[in-house]
């Protein structure tokens, strides 16, 4: 099955130096461009991309904003990655908080944008630990922000999580923990609806902002 692609940024060049990345592979494919987060709802519900590139800083509506508006207004919304200059950008932190799946430096090399386009395609999240864990130390945290799930995770579930922000896969969290890859998945599934988050990466900030994690 082709994975379909849209861009979104405001540099020409960036749009093009993607296409043809994307472009060369079998199994993906560009079905469109957009220069600003305005132009992004109306394209997705035309286009029904599968990954949506957004560039995170764009001028009349930016890419939280943009993935905000997707993921409240769109049925079955495409998957997503915020892509920006610098890991540190607090814009990042705010389009992870507002759903995104992931996030790609614009430096990234061409193989591992492939890579994380086909991972978050198939329910995967682009986690960067270290560069979460920075930015969550920066936004501080709020022991009293999730007191109400704290006490509802199990011990094994809090386990989980602590391995999920350390950037873990399933398997790697079984090797751990001397589990079944489908016991961890549960478990996830589980952590997800006591946090109400959407994916792993929501998770993660969550349980830092809330003081489960510490950054340091």
């Amino acid at each position: 099955m082709t994975i379909k692609v849209l861009l979104v940024d405001d540099e020409r060049l960036i749009r093009a130096g993607l296409a043809a990345i994307i472009g060369a592979e079998d199994d993906l494919a560009v079905v469109g461009e957009a220069s600003d987060g305005t132009e992004v709802p109306g394209e997705v519900r035309r286009l029904r991309p599968d990954v949506v590139l957004m560039d995170v800083r764009m001028p009349r509506l930016d890419g939280i904003q943009a993935t905000r508006h997707i993921l409240a207004t769109v049925p079955e919304p495409p998957r997503i990655i915020v892509v920006t200059t610098f890991e540190n950008d607090e814009y990042v932190y705010d389009a992870l908080k507002a759903g995104a799946n992931g996030f790609l430096l614009k430096r990234t090399r061409p193989e591992e944008i492939l890579q994380a386009i086909r991972m978050v395609a198939h329910g995967d999240s682009l986690l960067f630990p270290a560069a979460i864990r920075e930015l969550a130390g920066r936004h501080g945290t709020s022991a009293a922000g999730g007191a109400a799930w704290h006490g509802r995770l199990t011990e094994r579930e809090g386990d989980v999580l602590r391995l999920m922000a350390k950037g873990h896969s399933n398997a790697e969290i079984a090797g751990e923990l001397f589990v079944s890859p489908q016991t961890v998945k549960t478990h996830v599934g589980n952590i997800l609806a006591k946090m109400q988050a959407r994916d792993r990466t929501q998770a993660v900030i969550f349980a830092y902002e809330t003081a489960f994690i510490t950054p340091g």
